[in-house]
């Protein structure tokens, strides 16, 4: 569904080009779900930019479906960080974005999405009456709006606190059973790394490329006090601190 090959991307600077992925390697089915995990500077967000089209100047090749990915488009669905909802819309029109609720269909399908992200009764509020995780969870529906075949998630709950960032890992899994929609997920969280994905590719830095890919053979719902579950984790975390632990790269070398 996702075919990554070669990939390879540079920036200029000051000092010279810098060289932020090298050698990119990487298939994802349809519907699976694949977390993504490394230190600051590892090149996770601008691995997801290319994917979500935001990025087109690199080396190698990125198809979805078949298609080299020259843009932004319906197919491909992102959430940041933050929720960036507009604040002078109503939560049913912030899902709705630029489609119009007067149409019959798109306002079935915002009802589907909000009952989907457990938002039924607050089609009406506005941004600034919602908690951070409510708000995030409209940023998700508007996502879903246009069914794309890939949704791309880059640390979507930083921002939340712990209660509710477990809350919202729950939250997402139920969507994404329900959805069927490929997700990657972006994340600084060892344990939501586990949690979240059929498996987990760690990322080293400078330049950013895959030091392995971990199959996370667990069945949903997880445990994070599972025995099978704090062993995945253990096996994640060595391969870690191998990252944080190995030799700086010469971010000129290769170009």
């Amino acid at each position: 569904m996702l075919e990554i090959e070669s990939l390879n991307k540079t920036f200029a600077a000051p000092s010279g080009p810098v060289v932020a992925l090298r050698d990119i390697r990487l298939t994802v089915g349809r519907g699976e779900f694949v977390t993504f995990i490394g230190p600051s500077g590892c090149g996770k967000s601008t691995l997801l930019k290319i994917v979500a089209g935001l990025d087109t100047v690199y080396e190698g090749s990125v198809k979805l479906n078949g298609e080299r990915i020259g843009g932004p488009g319906i197919d491909k669905g992102v959430i940041f960080q933050e929720p960036r909802l507009f604040p002078w819309l109503t939560v049913e029109k912030n899902v709705a974005a630029n489609l119009s609720l007067r149409n019959p269909e798109v306002r079935k399908r915002v009802g589907e999405l909000l009952e989907l992200v457990r938002l039924q009764g607050f089609e009406k509020a506005y941004p600034r009456e919602l908690s951070g995780g409510m708000a995030q969870r409209v940023a998700i529906a508007r996502a879903l709006l246009r069914n794309p075949d890939i949704l791309l998630l880059d640390e979507p709950f930083g921002a939340l606190d712990a209660f509710t960032r477990s809350h919202m890992q729950e939250v997402l899994l139920d969507i994404w059973q329900r959805s069927k929609t490929t997700m990657l997920f972006v994340t600084h969280d060892l344990d939501e790394a586990v949690f979240l994905g059929q498996r987990v590719v760690v990322m080293n830095p400078r330049p950013g490329h895959i030091r392995s890919v971990l199959d996370i053979d667990l069945p949903y719902p997880r445990s994070r006090t599972g025995a099978s579950f704090q062993e995945l984790r253990a096996l994640v975390l060595g391969e870690f601190e191998k990252v944080e632990k190995g030799p700086a790269v010469d971010v000129g070398a290769g170009i």
